[in-house]
């Protein structure tokens, strides 16, 4: 192994860790924004017309910032930086002049024809004139949202190219504090208070980006940007983005459909959704999002200098060290999903019914948990080689599964309403992600590029059996119910903490006993 390449390994690990550092000081205060959400607003038709509102530019979001854009801008970037370097900075301001036109155009088109995305997007809510028209009113206001936060995903990639991670990983912090003094203050500033969270979002989405001009001031990228289609760069990047935006989507687009869907069942079955959804995000984004993106310029880096074996072993130790987190991650957000949902939310206008409805959800989203991860690492594989097409034909198969999935859960609940339809909405879309993410390790493994079985291994039921026993510990030692109104905030936490605690060490005392040396999962 070459030093360049032992100096790579430690950059990827450190980077790693500050991305994920940020991206948890994002999460905690994501998560003070839902508490207030739920506390101010609830769970009902107004906050489902909100979450709808916001989830459309939102999706649109997560392909850019987080998908399709960054998947295909990052490796062409890589490849002007170490082939064409005094093409770079006309490079970027070609994307960047394109890019503005594009998104100004369907954001244009999003505003203007807002109301017929929420028929498209929230059928359900055809019968309900007045949510139809308070969401369509508020995604008016939340649409530009994209416009602002695509191009920092932009201002971001570049700024990953450079290992400048923190600033990416601290701007969603500034989301979340917009919505917070939004929330606070929504009872004074409007008629109806949930219409100033739009405003927030807009508000954010401004905010967002101009933190982004000082840095790209500084790298010297901060130019006019201009119009050109038919430069080279512009046109590979728009050639890989195609089916990257398909190929990155399928959880987006699986989380969409639960959206759609869920417009058909009861109240709240949305908010209920979105709550679940969030806790999800933390170790999602912290792991698995973190890891991809900054995995994403290294792979493409060692891709074009051919240095496979690098390459190979990145991916693999990569792919390990999630499901050592992944797997009690995931156990214990099922076994702690009542108390952790009452701590966070049970306050105000969200009341015992609501915890208990999301704390289903939360548990069949759970399952699909280390799916997620690994679907954010396997996609990074496929785009670091520029190879966009393949993860194509596996999203569309587990997009057609959620939507046969959820299909049936509809038709079933429409002929006989029950209770808890939402969280087998959830359940669908874990098992998409589990099929994607089996098919994805089968390809990789095929063309050589994952050389060993990663998933299946005597480490792997290891740290399986590790988090079993720590689920069996928690679940028997405490009561894992929801948390009576009789129990105040900090009573509440203090619990869920000595729970989380207790159930760390006891997975830690296993894997050393078994023999298991975080050590080994260096990257």
């Amino acid at each position: 192994m070459t030093e360049e390449s032992e100096n790579k390994k430690v950059s990827i690990i450190k980077s790693s860790s500050q991305f994920g550092l940020t991206t948890l000081i994002s999460r905690l205060t994501g998560f003070l924004r839902d508490v207030l959400f739920a506390n101010y607003f609830g769970a009902g038709a107004n906050t489902d017309a909100f979450f709808v509102a916001f989830k459309i530019p939102n999706f649109f979001r997560r392909l850019f910032a987080e998908g399709a854009f960054t998947q295909s801008f990052v490796p062409v970037l890589q490849e002007y930086k170490l082939t064409k370097p005094e093409m770079l900075y006309e490079f970027i301001q070609f994307i960047f002049g394109n890019l503005f036109f594009v998104l100004l155009v369907i954001t244009l088109l999003g505003m203007y024809f807002s109301e017929e995305l929420i028929y498209l997007f929230a059928p359900g809510f055809i019968n309900d004139p007045t949510k139809l028209t308070l969401a369509s009113e508020m995604l008016y206001v939340t649409f530009p949202y994209l416009l602002f936060i695509s191009l920092t995903a932009m201002c971001s990639g570049i700024f990953n190219s450079y290992n400048r991670f923190i600033l990416s990983g601290i701007t969603p912090v500034f989301l979340n504090l917009s919505l917070i003094v939004f929330t606070i203050f929504s009872t004074t500033l409007f008629v109806i208070p949930i219409v100033s969270l739009s405003y927030g979002v807009l508000v954010a989405g401004v905010v967002q980006l101009i933190i982004q001009l000082p840095l790209m001031y500084k790298l010297g990228f901060l130019k006019i940007p201009k119009i050109n289609f038919s430069n080279k760069g512009s046109v590979k990047v728009i050639k890989l983005m195609g089916p990257a935006i398909i190929g990155t989507a399928a959880v987006q687009v699986n989380l969409l459909i639960d959206t759609i869907v869920a417009s058909l069942l009861i109240t709240g079955s949305i908010s209920w959704l979105y709550f679940s959804d969030r806790l999800i995000e933390l170790p999602l984004a912290i792991f698995g999002i973190a890891i991809s993106i900054v995995m994403l310029p290294v792979l493409s880096e060692y891709f074009q200098k051919s240095r496979m074996d690098d390459y190979s072993e990145t991916l693999e130790k990569s792919t390990k060290l999630s499901l050592l987190i992944a797997i009690p991650s995931m156990a214990g957000l099922i076994i702690l999903s009542a108390p952790i949902v009452s701590s966070l939310f049970m306050y105000g206008s969200f009341q015992s019914y609501d915890a208990r409805m999301t704390s289903l959800s939360l548990i069949t989203y759970s399952l699909g948990l280390p799916a997620f991860i690994f679907m954010k690492i396997l996609v990074t594989a496929f785009h670091s080689r520029q190879d966009m097409k393949t993860p194509v034909i596996y999203s569309l198969f587990g997009i057609l599964l959620n939507i046969i999935a959820n299909l049936t859960v509809v038709f079933i609940y429409l002929r006989h309403p029950f209770e808890g339809a939402h969280a087998f909405i959830a359940l669908a879309t874990s098992l998409s992600a589990w099929a994607q993410v089996i098919l994805m390790s089968l390809r990789l493994k095929k063309i050589n590029i994952i050389k060993n079985n990663i998933f299946f291994n005597m480490v792997s039921l290891k740290i399986i059996i590790s988090a079993i026993a720590m689920g069996l510990v928690i679940y028997l030692s405490f009561d894992v119910s929801i948390f009576g109104d009789d129990l105040s905030p900090y009573e509440r936490i203090g619990s869920l903490l000595a729970y989380i605690i207790t159930g760390a060490i006891v997975y830690y005392v296993f894997l050393r006993l078994f023999g298991v040396r975080l050590s080994k999962f260096k990257i």
